[in-house]
């Protein structure tokens, strides 16, 4: 893999609104896209895609542990 690219997140949570801000908050100031992907059958939990660009496989990484461990996130694939 060859550095810097445009690497895609699928991250799932109950609160659209909610895991928006928490992407915003974590990739603020790089070039990003967030597209809607998925709501379940219930409307209990949504997915979006955010594709970022991302410098080398420490930010990658980085982006992917922080959304992971925020508590509006349940999952990113």
């Amino acid at each position: 893999m060859e550095y810097p690219c445009r690497w895609i997140y699928k991250i799932i949570g109950s609160d659209d609104g909610a895991i928006r801000r928490v992407i915003e908050e974590i990739v603020k100031g790089h070039d990003y896209t967030i597209t809607p992907s998925n709501v379940s059958k219930t409307g209990r939990y949504h997915s979006l895609n955010l594709e970022v660009l991302v410098d080398d496989e420490g930010h990658r990484t980085g982006i992917y542990d922080k959304l992971q461990s925020h508590p509006a996130v349940k999952m990113v694939l």
